[in-house]
């Protein structure tokens, strides 16, 4: 009885000891360092979408995505990484939760702020961005020649903006007095400016930019100085990453910095929109 009583209890340490070995060596995906790896294995890049026209859009009838980050997302995955790309709707909100909980690899065309930075890392820029105020010309609460905050934030202003995006923390830091409409979308905050319901539109200079292009006969833009919320606009990618993986993202995005290949992306962006508002 003692011998069969030490052979399972060596068994067992045996078992135990082995078990532990396998469970140190098999991270969680999550968890997992190497990340591209990873990807590679599972044959898809997942790139989280909050839609920001030009940086990313979607087709509302056909669900395709365009877009210059998309564009970016998409020629990763498929040149760099030889993968499948698959874009995963999520909003601005939620795209910081969404990548730290692997639903998706890359979050698409996010600020790189001190605060995200706390939760998630970024790659290498590829654009810069701050807000701008689009607003109708013939608003007679907004003063002729206003370009600082102090000309608009009132009470009496009402101005509109995504939800849980750079531009939302930046003027809820940056407006004492004017009422905020936060809505979900950019449809949304575009639409309550045109139909007078908001005074202004927050948002990036390039998006405003589009907005004001397509319609010239009415839609003007207030650009704050000194510029707000100057920032860099990258790829979020999730915390652990190991720096390998990132220098090998970082190399790509510059490449195309460099080349010139975001600007002309940028450009054939805003042409789209300018065409499908006309």
């Amino acid at each position: 009885m003692m011998v069969l009583l030490a052979r399972f209890t060596r068994h067992a340490l045996t078992c135990l000891a082995v078990t532990g070995l396998l469970a140190a060596g098999i991270p969680a995906h999550a968890d997992d360092a190497n990340t591209w790896q990873s990807v590679k294995k599972a044959g898809v890049l997942r790139c989280g979408a909050a839609i920001a026209p030009p940086y990313v859009m979607r087709d509302p009838k056909t669900g395709e995505y365009s877009g210059f980050f998309s564009d970016l997302c998409r020629s990763f995955g498929q040149n760099v990484l030889k993968v499948k790309v698959e874009f995963v709707d999520t909003t601005w909100d939620n795209i910081v939760a969404g990548l730290q909980s692997d639903k998706w690899d890359l979050s698409m065309a996010l600020n790189d702020t001190p605060e995200r930075e706390k939760a998630i890392s970024f790659s290498a820029p590829a654009t810069d961005y701050n807000v701008s105020l689009a607003y109708n010309k013939n608003n007679p609460k907004i003063p002729k020649g206003a370009q600082a905050i102090a000309d608009i934030d009132k009470p009496e202003v009402t101005v509109a903006v995504m939800s849980g995006s750079a531009q939302d923390k930046a003027i809820s830091a940056a407006l004492k007095q004017a009422r905020i409409m936060r809505l979900p979308g950019n449809d949304e905050t575009r639409l309550a400016l045109m139909s007078k319901r908001a005074d202004l539109l927050a948002d990036a200079n390039i998006t405003n930019m589009l907005l004001t292009e397509a319609h010239p006969d009415w839609a003007a833009a207030i650009h704050p100085q000194p510029p707000l919320a100057q920032q860099e606009v990258a790829f979020g990618i999730r915390k652990e990453t190991s720096a390998a993986d990132i220098a090998v993202l970082n190399k790509y995005v510059q490449e195309q910095v460099k080349s010139g290949a975001v600007d002309s992306l940028i450009k054939v962006s805003v042409h789209a929109m300018l065409v499908a508002n006309k």
